[in-house]
């Protein structure tokens, strides 16, 4: 039996991500961590990636055989009203991705939220916060990288 145009209309146009774009997006991002990730980071380890256009706060939280757990943060002026961007990534070294898990505001991160929802997500919520990373990320083509821990 064939749907009439009215049925169709009533239903609204489910959204699917894009998992190409997505990996896409995931692979620029680890290839942006790579330029200034030490290899011989160790778990607990701090520093910064200054750049022209600011400075990246980076904390080594888990360091495993192909993954590692960094948080990165970046440092605004003090503010009531706007927090300091601050994000967790699994960087992915067999697969040479790197992702976003939380953000300051998002403890766990879905594959697609239902629009409208309580906490104002958008859909693709995860991509945006990850594309997010992506302009932390280029901060500077010149930077450098300087060790806050004390090896």
């Amino acid at each position: 039996m064939p749907v009439s145009k009215t049925a169709c209309s009533l239903n609204p146009k489910r959204y699917r991500p894009d998992v190409n774009r997505f990996l896409s997006l995931c692979g620029r991002n680890y290839f942006y961590i790579l330029r200034w990730l030490p290899s011989e980071a160790r778990q607990g380890d701090v520093w910064q990636v200054e750049g022209e256009f600011g400075c990246l706060v980076v904390r080594l939280l888990e360091n495993t055989k192909y993954t590692q757990l960094i948080e990165i943060s970046r440092e605004l002026s003090q503010s009531d009203y706007v927090h300091s961007p601050q994000v967790c990534v699994r960087v992915y070294h067999d697969a040479k991705l790197a992702e976003v898990l939380t953000s300051r505001q998002i403890y766990q991160l879905r594959p697609v939220y239902d629009y409208q929802n309580v906490c104002m997500h958008h859909r693709d919520e995860k991509y945006q916060v990850n594309a997010f990373l992506e302009e932390l990320l280029k901060i500077d083509s010149h930077m450098s990288a300087i060790c806050l821990s004390e090896s």
